[in-house]
């Protein structure tokens, strides 16, 4: 494997120009004394301060002139000012934002994150505003898409930083869903259809919560306030436009395979990290590799930084608008992170007061809500005024005065201290897995698999996250919210799973379930994980007899074999085919090595095998009345199926079976006729047509073609699927996965290679706005300097930003 270096992807005149060193000095208003930023040729901004104010200041300052869009966007989001913009058709999203919102006390807020985290927030807020007001006096300067929607950055404020809007959160929309379920097939029917492990959850659903009750759309607010934001033709200047007609069918296919990802995908969407000691290290220390995975996007969700100030030297990424590193390393050591699924929602139903519909009954009494009333700005209308209702467990969603019914949702995520990622500010300055520990202990969102690794040899996890207690119930269904399903507080974070110095010499997570089996608070695991199959071959790789170099680990983070193929292709020795072209193929197959390399015919031919299995499963199985809400199984339960097939066949299971995978091959073959044409030779999996990675900007479909060719990303060939190390998404286009990667040797920092998809910045003028991209589609490196002499080597723009005189 090769660590790509930029200076191979520089072809034109003005980024050669842009790339030859510069050096210049700007005065800025709000700092103290002077700092120092070194750009290197990879985008990222290394950032020298003589205090900490000043750190985070820049780090604010620079991040909004990188990514200013993307900050206007989260901002709006944020506070509910989408509607303001683009209409009525977003006042659902403001009114679940701002009923969702944390009203908390900044104080308490934001001294959970750091015992300093007032002052940090604050100047790096002052940053952000201090460059959005510089780009407002030149307006020439700001981003095209502020042109193209007629608009321009507002200022921030600290609640904007601690919005939980884009939050890992779980799983009050599986609970709904699941209790629709239920109420049609039942509780045990249902469980056999789930993939719930390791304990079994409690499914019976109360009686006092109606079937009719249910069908409602009674999360509306929560499930607008969570979805993404879509443009449209209309909201943009007609100058910018393309026409009507060809977006509505372009998205219609996009959306389409979007939905066929995210339903795939449901339980398969996470991240990898691991670390290993010494041991198995070429160099003798401790390295750790994280390659978180989300939805790809451009700008990307995460942004490399190094932040060097007195009591601090830190670098990695994190998410832009986010003071801090949550992914990287300082001095001492080095961390990642996946996600550890938990629960931290429920949904609770009232029965309400037929002759006062805002009181619900809570324990015998009927409890008035609380109540705040809002103005919500919508362009092109009147101000919309609406009233937001609490009762003591959380936002009310819905109030149905036919049935006499409520709901709202338990959400632990909004008790202070859990803003996505802010804890990393903790993380930032641990020098020992003891202090990393105890830093761990502050982050309740989003729950997390916390590793880390150090020059003294030490190797850690520590699974994070705000888990409430549930006693006499799983919170997988909705429960009654009149007192009887309370939560019994929640489980100290120290007592919920870790490792320290492992035998093994390695400790890895993939999102799979990796508590121990005996862990002592079962009532504080979730039940919904990840399939195992990315975890299983992380783990078949370190657990080999060798030592591991870095390159070796950035290797596994882009492993494409697949371990379903392992355990389906087998089956093919014992079918007959009726065609002879079915019949070659699958002895094809049976000689393949399961890699899914972008190359590979034969990983053509059995991902589409496996795509069109899991359907006629989930046909077979999923009853017709509940496949609105259950529209994929769970590929571990297919595979068990299909080893087991007298659980889901009471006569003939073997022959039943049999032809089920006959069948599902037949129509594989028919499908890439359809798609790629007779000649198999054209069969490879990677690309246009098959799997790829194409990833578009916000405003990427409702543009012009000019401008479409400047905001996305062009159309290269990927390997892998959702169930590989390499996780590239189950559908054609790698629409999620690592767009991050990172891997650390403590030994040596220098040896740290990254990568950020598709560049650092989120302005189509800049050369770091989709730079990295073809390296990331290659599965390349770049390598991250740390020391300053290091990064001097490969700088491209030194600044001195000084205070204003």
């Amino acid at each position: 494997m090769q660590i790509a270096r930029i200076s191979v992807l520089i072809s034109t005149i003005s980024l050669t120009i842009f790339l030859s060193c510069t050096e210049k000095e700007n005065e800025i208003q709000g700092l103290n004394q002077s700092v120092e930023v070194i750009r290197d040729q990879n985008g990222i901004n290394h950032i020298f301060a003589q205090n900490e104010e000043d750190l985070f200041f820049a780090q604010g300052y620079l991040a909004a002139k990188d990514r200013l869009f993307q900050f206007e966007l989260w901002r709006r989001q944020a506070t509910g000012t989408l509607a303001e913009i683009l209409g009525e058709r977003e006042l659902e999203r403001d009114r679940g934002v701002r009923l969702f919102k944390f009203r908390g006390d900044k104080e308490t807020e934001l001294r959970h994150y750091h015992p300093r985290g007032v002052e940090i927030v604050d100047a790096f807020v002052a940053g952000i505003n201090t460059y959005i007001e510089e780009a407002k006096a030149s307006p020439e300067t700001l981003p095209i898409e502020f042109k193209m929607l007629g608009i321009q950055p507002q200022p921030w404020t600290w609640e904007v930083v601690i919005s939980r809007h884009q939050g890992l959160l779980e799983n009050v929309v599986d609970e709904l869903d699941i209790s629709r379920v239920v109420s049609q097939i039942g509780a045990e029917k249902a469980k056999e259809l789930y993939y719930f492990h390791p304990n079994e959850p409690v499914l019976d659903l109360d009686p006092g919560i109606p079937e009719e009750f249910l069908m409602k759309d009674i999360l509306a607010p929560y499930q607008a306030f969570r979805r993404r934001v879509e443009f449209r033709p209309e909201d943009i200047k007609e100058e910018f436009r393309r026409d009507t007609k060809e977006f509505e069918e372009v998205t219609a296919l996009l959306e389409e395979e979007l939905n066929f990802t995210l339903n795939s995908d449901a339980f398969a969407q996470g991240s990898n990290n691991w670390v290993i000691s010494g041991e198995k290290s070429a160099s003798g220390y401790p390295m750790m590799a994280n390659d978180p995975h989300r939805l790809q996007a451009i700008p990307s969700l995460r942004y490399w930084v190094h932040l060097n100030a007195p009591g601090w030297n830190v670098i990695g990424a994190g998410e832009p608008v986010i003071p801090g590193v949550s992914i990287g390393h300082n001095e001492y050591g080095a961390w990642g992170l996946t996600i550890f699924s938990t629960d931290n929602e429920d949904l609770r139903v009232y029965d309400i007061n037929p002759d006062n519909p805002s009181q619900y009954r809570h324990k015998g009494e009927w409890l008035e809500m609380q109540s705040i009333q809002d103005t919500i700005k919508v362009k092109g209308k009147e101000d919309e005024i609406v009233t937001h209702y609490y009762t003591i467990h959380g936002p009310v969603t819905f109030i149905d005065e036919d049935l006499n019914k409520a709901v709202a949702v338990e959400c632990a995520w909004l008790e202070p201290g859990s803003a996505p990622y802010l804890a990393s500010l903790r993380m930032d300055q641990s020098t020992t897995w003891e202090e990393f520990r105890d830093a761990c202990t502050y982050n309740n969102i989003p729950a997390e698999n916390m590793v880390w690794a150090d020059k003294t040899g030490d190797i850690g996890w520590q699974a994070t996250g705000i888990a409430p207690i549930r006693k006499g119930f799983s919170g997988m269904v909705a429960t009654m919210g009149d007192g009887r399903y309370e939560w019994e507080g929640y489980l100290p974070i120290e007592d919920r799973p870790h490792a320290v110095n492992p035998a093994s010499g390695f400790i890895s997570t993939a999102n799979q379930n990796v508590a121990e089996a005996d862990y002592r608070f079962p009532e504080a695991l979730g039940y919904e994980w990840a399939d195992d199959f990315r975890g299983e071959r992380i783990k078949e790789v370190l657990g080999q007899d060798k030592k591991f170099t870095v390159e070796e680990l950035g290797a596994l983070q882009n492993d494409y074999l697949a371990l379903p193929a392992r355990r389906l292709v087998p089956f093919l020795k014992n079918l007959t085919f009726e065609t002879v072209r079915a019949d070659s193929l699958s002895q094809v197959l049976e000689n393949w090595d399961f890699v899914l390399a972008p190359s590979s015919v034969e990983a053509g031919v059995y991902v589409m095998w496996e795509r069109i299995l899991r359907q006629n499963v989930s046909d077979l199985m999923i009853p017709d009345e509940v496949k609105p809400w259950l529209g994929s199984i769970q590929l571990t339960r297919v595979l068990e199926w299909m080893e087991n097939p007298n659980r889901i066949y009471d006569q003939n299971p073997i022959e039943n079976r049999n032809q089920l995978l006959m069948a599902s091959f037949e129509e594989a073959i028919e499908a890439l006729e359809d798609r790629l044409g007779e000649n198999v030779a054209n069969w490879r999996y990677g690309q246009a047509d098959y799997k790829h990675a194409k990833i578009r900007h916000p405003l990427g479909e409702v543009v012009n073609a000019e401008w479409q060719a400047k905001l996305n990303t062009e159309t290269l060939p990927r390997g892998g699927y959702s169930f590989t190390p390499g996780a590239n998404a189950y559908g054609n286009n790698n629409t999620s996965g690592a767009s991050f990667r990172i891997v650390v040797d403590t030994e040596d920092w220098e040896k740290t290679i990254g990568i950020n998809n598709p560049g650092q910045s989120g302005n189509p003028e800049s050369p770091f706005y989709k730079n990295l991209f073809p390296i990331w589609a290659n599965d390349e490196f770049v390598g991250i300097p740390f020391a300053k002499e290091q990064i001097l080597k490969q700088k491209v723009e030194d600044i001195m930003l000084s205070p204003l005189k």
